[in-house]
């Protein structure tokens, strides 16, 4: 059995990943710790192969070399990580040998309405992103959002029509990433949900995900804890241990 242990493990996330991997006969839990632990001291006791991060994403960067530098695979599902730290991380893994994953989301679902709306973009260049999460969301936009507008950036085809982006209150355009809107509602009631919106010739598309419960990640934890350990590089996205 893969040993894995969950960082984080008393919030709502981490609670419902060691549910899943309790559940899951090829995982075994070998500890669970939270914020006020030592991880490095943690790794360096329990032996895990794989750790499991649902801290915040303040301290996810610092989580993650910590968890490389002590010879295990993170799995990462904190956010808001910029893309120099995903690239400084990729090389220590492979510095390290050691596989590992920063999940902007593990829902299955989610990674589908990412893909998909990549593909569509390479037909339909004008598109806004609007994402929702419940209030205690640490970052906005989301780490969903960010990803979404990354891969749709770089699918498309063609520049997107020119906006008239006069704002008579200030951030209602919302924020931009490479040429792509991005616009975050944090409510109660929420888990995470998100539309991509398409405008074309007399046309509109819209992909949507929801996710009404945290256990909708699960499978993809369970699956990241499983496949990292056969890598030995981290990537950025679950849709890399789908394909």
């Amino acid at each position: 059995m893969i040993k894995v242990l969950v960082n984080g493990a008393n919030g709502r996330m981490g609670s419902e990943a060691v549910k899943a991997i309790n559940n899951d006969p090829a995982l075994t839990i070998v500890g669970e710790i939270d914020y006020q632990d030592d991880l490095a001291s943690a790794i360096q006791s329990l032996k895990p192969q794989v750790v499991v991060d649902f801290t915040a994403a303040s301290a996810g960067f610092g989580n993650t070399q910590i968890i490389l530098n002590n010879g295990a695979c993170p799995v990462i599902g904190t956010s808001g990580f910029v893309e120099a730290q995903v690239a400084q991380l990729q090389a220590l893994s492979s510095e390290k040998g050691l596989g590992g994953l920063i999940a902007p989301n593990f829902s299955v679902g989610a990674v589908l309405m990412m893909k998909f709306s990549a593909e569509a973009a390479k037909y339909l260049p004008d598109v806004e992103i609007i994402e929702a999460h419940s209030p205690q969301k640490e970052e906005s936009p989301s780490g969903t959002g960010l990803r979404t507008a990354e891969m749709i950036a770089a699918a498309r085809t063609s520049a997107p029509q020119a906006t008239s982006d006069k704002e008579l209150i200030e951030g209602a355009r919302g924020a931009e990433l490479e040429g792509v809107k991005l616009h975050s509602i944090r409510l109660p009631g929420v888990v995470a949900q998100q539309t991509v919106f398409f405008g074309g010739l007399s046309e509109t598309l819209k992909i949507e995900h929801n996710s009404q419960h945290r256990e909708s990640f699960m499978p993809g934890v369970v699956l990241a804890c499983k496949k990292v350990v056969e890598r030995d590089a981290l990537v950025y996205g679950l849709e890399h241990l789908m394909d």
